[in-house]
């Protein structure tokens, strides 16, 4: 069983290689990009003008882009990303 999470871990690690400086540099811009913009320019701009959304739908999902920002960020500071 700890040979499936050991196996597990490393496609993850594959996949999002924190040691490069493309993708620390990548994750920090779209954690601050979701955290900030994201409940504020994305809801305004794109879920009221563009798509026509209703009010409550859209600070709904603002709010949601607003959490995987701090999820984001959280998972950052936790892999030692942003010190």
């Amino acid at each position: 069983m700890t040979e499936k999470k050991q196996k597990s871990k490393s496609r993850i690690s594959i996949r999002l290689d924190l040691s490069s400086k493309f993708w620390k540099t990548f994750l920090i811009v779209l954690a601050v990009f979701l955290t900030f913009a994201g409940p504020t320019y994305i809801v305004y701009v794109v879920f009221l003008k563009i798509l026509k959304m209703d009010y409550v739908v859209s600070m709904a999902s603002g709010f949601a882009l607003f959490i995987v920002g701090l999820v984001l960020i959280w998972y950052l500071i936790k892999r030692k990303v942003i010190s």
